[in-house]
């Protein structure tokens, strides 16, 4: 079904929209979250709570294309899950009540902070834009998608060692360019 008809079952309030979303993006949402999180369980709960955020946010949202905004909110929740995961287990009556009130403070980030975090994502977009398209595929597929080495290895018919080495130099490439944009690394 076309991404377009399925955001229409959304605004039409319609649960086939939860099917036809898990039927055409229900593998590439588990393998997102799976690469983050190594446990089929909590890949799978995350999925499901980032189909909740889909049906929270379509209507208004009408995301184009859909798949990029599903996997979005899978890597995002997902990486919640992996932060409470691996922290430290905290049961204190105090760390308990500070938690209770972290709802009620105002956000530790200021307008400057969300604005420079735009003009980054702007200035790595643009970085981007400058690789190859077989290196971008790469990098995303690892700094995106969790992928390992033998996988986009396999993706993209290269070895595990050309890969790495493809990374490597990427990463380098990607700090001289945002040096020379003022962004200190």
């Amino acid at each position: 079904m076309e991404d377009e008809k399925i955001i229409e079952l959304f605004f039409e309030r319609s649960e086939q929209a939860l099917k036809e979303v898990d039927i055409k993006f229900g593998r590439t949402c588990h393998n997102i979250s799976y690469n983050i999180l190594h446990n089929d369980l909590d890949a799978e709960e995350c999925v499901n709570d980032a189909y909740l955020g889909a049906w929270n946010a379509i209507p208004p949202a009408r995301p184009n294309p859909l798949l990029t905004f599903l996997c979005k909110i899978v890597r995002n929740i997902s990486l919640k899950r992996y932060e409470l995961n691996t922290a430290i287990k905290r049961n204190s009556t105090y760390d308990i009540a500070m938690e209770e009130l972290e709802n009620c403070l105002t956000s530790p980030n200021t307008v400057e902070d969300e604005l420079a975090g735009k003009e980054l994502a702007h200035i790595i977009e643009g970085f981007l834009d400058t690789l190859s398209v077989e290196n971008r595929v790469i990098f995303l597929r690892r700094y995106w998608f969790s992928d390992t080495y033998s996988d986009i290895a396999q993706r993209v018919g290269l070895t595990e060692k050309n890969i790495s080495v493809r990374l490597t130099r990427t990463r380098k490439q990607m700090r001289e360019y945002l040096l020379e944009r003022g962004v200190l690394v």
